[in-house]
């Protein structure tokens, strides 16, 4: 009797096994990423209650959002909803996040975003309350994965005041500040913009330690060059941001400043170098 040795599949499905074969991640693989990350936000005391939102760009026109007034650390994939490129809900049981506008605003400025976090750190948020950005390059991980962490300032949250204060700041770093909000930060997929979440806490961490300890010592200049172009030499830093390192030195030093120069953007590697140093005498 003949065994047929190949199984045949209706062309219906031949996209979906492509997607398969190129290891492309399917809808419902996202959906249970956001969960997944969602249940480690809260573990960690980055969220509590209904607090904080992640959103995943599934393409052009689609956006996969957590839904509004539930916990990030008990959702399900099939809570989760999809949004349109207006905020539309397209697909969905739940009622679609309050600060979607954030996440539009972002995966609109920065076509090369399609993972966004937002949080609420302890340590990072206190900082955001004090008004205290994490400005000071004390760290060479954080000044080779995000440059500074700016601080935006306060904006009503679920409101389009709260984009515009990230507006002029979105197109020049992947991670902010919000001031007596929290964190917002965002990369090329879920796992990156989930990476640098843990990273803004951690450096927010040792900031605050050296300042209990009432000393601290940013890298020098020279030092800082050199680690800016490292970044091209790791592979988890791909930003189209230029990601400045360097707000300036302490008011003790005023002759040694640093300026942070966003390059020309003549040239597309320039995205990738991050930015030029210059001492102004």
């Amino acid at each position: 009797m003949f065994t047929p040795k190949y199984r045949l599949f209706l062309r219906a499905h031949c996209g979906t096994i492509r997607e398969l074969k190129l290891g492309m991640p399917t809808d419902y693989q996202i959906r249970r990423d956001i969960v997944r990350f969602g249940a480690m936000l809260h573990s960690l005391g980055f969220i509590a209650a209904t607090d904080g939102n992640i959103s995943v760009r599934l393409d052009q026109d689609r956006i996969l959002v957590t839904p509004t007034g539930m916990s990030k650390g008990m959702m399900t994939p099939s809570d989760l909803v999809v949004v349109d490129r207006n905020g539309r809900k397209v697909k969905g049981k739940r009622q679609v996040t309050s600060e979607i506008g954030m996440h539009l605003l972002i995966y609109r400025m920065r076509p090369d975003i399609n993972g966004i976090v937002h949080a609420h750190p302890r340590t990072a948020t206190g900082f955001a309350a004090a008004g205290m950005a994490l400005n000071q390059p004390l760290v060479c991980e954080v000044v080779i994965g995000l440059g500074l962490i700016p601080l935006a300032p306060y904006g009503t949250p679920g409101t389009p005041e709260l984009a515009a204060t990230l507006e002029p700041l979105i197109p020049q770093y992947d991670a902010i500040l919000m001031a007596n909000h929290g964190v917002v930060t965002y990369g090329s997929d879920l796992q990156s913009a989930y990476m640098k979440m843990e990273t803004v806490e951690h450096f927010a961490q040792i900031a605050l330690v050296t300042h209990v300890l009432g000393q601290q010592k940013p890298l020098a200049c020279e030092d800082l060059e050199k680690l800016v172009a490292a970044r091209r030499r790791y592979l988890g830093v791909n930003s189209a941001a230029p990601m400045p390192v360097y707000a300036g030195m302490d008011d003790d030093s005023p002759d040694e400043r640093v300026i942070a120069v966003k390059p020309a953007r003549s040239h597309p590697s320039h995205h990738r170098r991050g930015i030029v140093f210059q001492r102004e005498n």
